[in-house]
């Protein structure tokens, strides 16, 4: 699967989960799975042998990383660096951004 293809899947997906919302933006999404690839390849640090057939066939296997950084990323609109809120009695906490990343392992250090 091409970067394009992984994109345009994880987008599909998160459409059919987050387009019911009210302040759903397919533009935003869509920024933010770039992102979350460019993170995933940024973690990896691949080797400069490798060409980008090879890495986009190894974010393949990364796709439920990228899927739940970029949802992640997404929901955090109006929340930015927000450590705990509480509204009409509902409490809300946010999981660390970083164990998204677990599973992730670089090539080199």
């Amino acid at each position: 699967m091409t970067r394009t293809e992984l994109k345009k899947s994880i987008v599909d997906e998160l459409t059919v989960e987050l387009g019911g919302e009210p302040t759903f933006s397919a533009d935003i999404l869509e920024i933010k799975v770039d992102g979350a690839i460019r993170e995933v390849i940024r973690a990896r640090r691949y080797l400069p042998s490798y060409s980008d057939a090879m890495i986009d066939a190894d974010l393949t296997g990364f796709y439920q990383n990228i899927k739940n950084i970029a949802m992640y990323d997404f929901n955090q609109i109006g929340a930015e660096f927000q450590s705990s809120s509480s509204e009409n009695g509902e409490n809300r906490q946010y999981t660390d951004r970083n164990k998204l990343f677990y599973g992730i392992i670089p090539f080199a250090r």
